[in-house]
């Protein structure tokens, strides 16, 4: 059996799949960072998952993907982590971005780009991955993602600067204290996947005029920072997104996309059925399965 996951800072997840490529079960769990998240975190979260867990003696190979996972050092503590667990299985775990890569692939060169909890960008030609300028989270960077839009909103809410009407739906949803807010993002951990949060508030008004202007000046940001940094964006080269603010604002997303003249492919929320079609028919995993 093989464990294919797709994971971001918020949630993962996971589909099991048998040796013919036929769908055992899947899950959706909470996402593992190692920027925020030790192999013991891994280890514990997934042993309190029985039914997973009743599967694991039998795994032959698990392909992680998450955010995070950007170097042997990072990859290692996920590694560690999935080790223990999965004690049979041979692992790769790897960035999110190429789960996203692979997932949105159709045959062409294609820039990927992940509008999730984080954000991100590459360029995949079928062979080669390429970044042009790093991911700098949801402190430094993050544009467009739903961090970056929970972390405008609660500003702006602080500030006393939303409009009356979200003002007080605002409140009349989290009813926040200064104080409760400053608690979680500067002394609890997850303060990405806590600024995030707050980008369903901002789903549920997208038409308004704040909200508007609020995810436009995202998307724009991020086009200009991390598409356009790539000649081929420029020369017409597909641009693909995944991820669930990317869904839910799409039709944003297309007009920012139009104003620079980019060449919008498609957005996709969640990549995993496409990623273990990819693993089976481009990667040949089950030739590696023993019965």
């Amino acid at each position: 059996m093989i464990f294919i996951v797709e994971s971001g800072s918020t949630k993962a997840d996971w589909v099991l799949i048998d040796h013919q490529g036929h769908e055992v079960n899947r899950w959706s769990i909470m996402g593992f960072n190692p920027f925020f998240h030790s192999a013991e975190v891994v280890e514990t979260e997934l042993k309190k998952i029985p039914d997973l867990m009743a599967f694991a003696p039998r795994v032959q190979q698990v392909w992680f993907y998450g955010a995070g996972c950007s170097s042997s050092a990072k990859n290692s503590i996920i590694s560690d982590g999935l080790g223990r667990v999965f004690p049979r299985a041979i692992l790769h775990v790897d960035h999110d971005l190429h789960a996203a890569a692979f997932a949105t692939y159709q045959g062409v060169p294609q820039i990927t780009c992940i509008l999730g909890t984080g954000s991100n960008s590459v360029f995949f030609d079928g062979e080669a991955i390429r970044e042009e300028v790093p991911a700098l989270a949801y402190i430094l960077g993050d544009e467009g993602s739903a961090s970056f839009l929970g972390k405008r909103l609660l500003a702006d809410y602080l500030y006393k600067r939303l409009p009356s009407d979200l003002m007080a739906a605002f409140v009349d949803t989290y009813h926040l204290s200064k104080e409760d807010i400053f608690c979680s993002v500067y002394t609890q951990p997850n303060a990405n996947v806590y600024l995030a949060s707050f980008s369903r508030f901002a789903g549920l008004y997208p038409e308004h005029p704040y909200i508007e202007a609020l995810v436009r000046e995202g998307f724009g940001k991020f086009l200009d920072i991390h598409v356009l940094c790539f000649e081929e964006a420029k020369a017409g080269a597909q641009v693909n997104f995944v991820g669930s603010v990317a869904k839910i604002f799409e039709s944003y997303l297309k007009d920012e996309c139009a104003k620079r003249q980019l060449n919008y492919g498609r957005t996709q929320a969640k990549p995993v059925n496409p990623l273990v079609a990819y693993h089976i028919e481009h990667l040949g995993v089950l030739e590696k399965l023993t019965v």
